[in-house]
């Protein structure tokens, strides 16, 4: 039962072409099949679909698809602007609270679970921030790249380190500083375990099986080359952002500037390649977190979820 002052959220979660932009639009959008037309709005919690610009690469909702089913944290900033956790939080709660007065239900749909799992259980404390540990930090990741930071991280807190990209120099450096400042690991800090008490949750995991699942996403690579990827990223090079944009690290571009003169075909290997590893990792951050584990082409099962929830007088009967 929902509490007083909580917000009721369904919080949908899965990997990378798992197939949660067509399943939302099946449930919330404006088809005549639409089991829950009109009754919620989306707000996304994937960590590149924030960029402007970034619309192939990222596999974001078509203009129609967001016409018929509002979005929200969807082209929120610019490429070279670093939007992490916190900004994420704190922008998804400000969402969601305006949903609900709407008479709407939040739904937070996305495969970055390190967002997810933040929106569910909140973000552990952590120390203050050391701007001239930050810098030195920063200094020596220009100087010596990711790899050998990262490395160095392994050998310091081996438990965030496998939670997070080499290539994300953000993560690095933070953790790094953390450490380096306080003598403590970031993993070390309190975890929150509790759900937040601002909401009611109905959280459902959409599985697939990893063989369709690798397939799926070999095609929607092959796809996003098909329609313009590589000429997405030179506007964006022409744009100004390049391999240290913060949006320009994301899988499907960063791969670009790895070298010159790659053809689609190397390109599109790397980024098959790189994206199977991470829609493995997706799933690490939602571990010893509860909740439905559904097939993703169970329609009906993720709607009988969804009723029984909102059934318990969150929204109108009418559902």
């Amino acid at each position: 039962m929902v509490e007083k002052g909580q917000i009721p959220a369904v919080v949908i979660f899965a990997p990378t072409a798992c197939g949660k932009t067509a399943l939302v639009q099946n449930l919330f959008g404006q088809g005549s099949l639409s089991c829950f037309k009109g009754a919620g709005e989306i707000v996304s919690a994937d960590s590149q679909a924030v960029y402007r610009y970034m619309d192939i690469g990222t596999a974001k909702p078509t203009a129609n698809e967001m016409a018929s089913l509002p979005h929200h944290l969807v082209d929120v900033v610019e490429p070279d602007i670093q939007f992490g956790v916190g900004e994420f939080l704190e922008e998804a709660d400000k969402a969601c609270a305006e949903i609900h007065a709407r008479g709407k239900l939040p739904v937070i749909v996305g495969g970055t679970g390190f967002y997810i799992r933040a929106f569910l259980l909140g973000l552990p404390p952590t120390p203050i921030s050391n701007p001239v540990m930050r810098k030195k930090i920063k200094e020596r990741l220009a100087k010596e790249g990711n790899a050998p930071l990262y490395h160095e991280l392994k050998q310091i807190d081996p438990e965030y380190a496998k939670k997070i990209d080499m290539h994300d120099g953000y993560r690095i450096c933070r953790a790094l500083e953390v450490y380096y400042s306080s003598g403590k690991t970031l993993s070390s800090y309190m975890i929150p375990v509790q759900e937040r008490k601002e909401y009611s949750f109905c959280t459902i995991i959409l599985q697939r099986d990893r063989k369709e699942l690798y397939e799926r996403i070999d095609r929607r690579v092959i796809s996003m080359f098909e329609s313009g990827l590589r000429d997405e990223v030179e506007k964006l090079k022409q744009m100004g952002y390049g391999k240290d944009s913060p949006g320009m690290k994301a899988i499907g571009y960063r791969e670009f500037f790895d070298g010159e003169s790659q053809t689609d075909e190397d390109l599109i290997g790397r980024i098959q390649h790189n994206s199977h590893r991470y829609a493995k990792k997706q799933y690490t951050y939602m571990n010893g977190i509860s909740g439905i584990q559904i097939n993703a082409d169970d329609i009906s099962g993720v709607e009988k979820a969804i009723r029984g929830f909102c059934s318990q007088e969150h929204f109108p009967a009418g559902w």
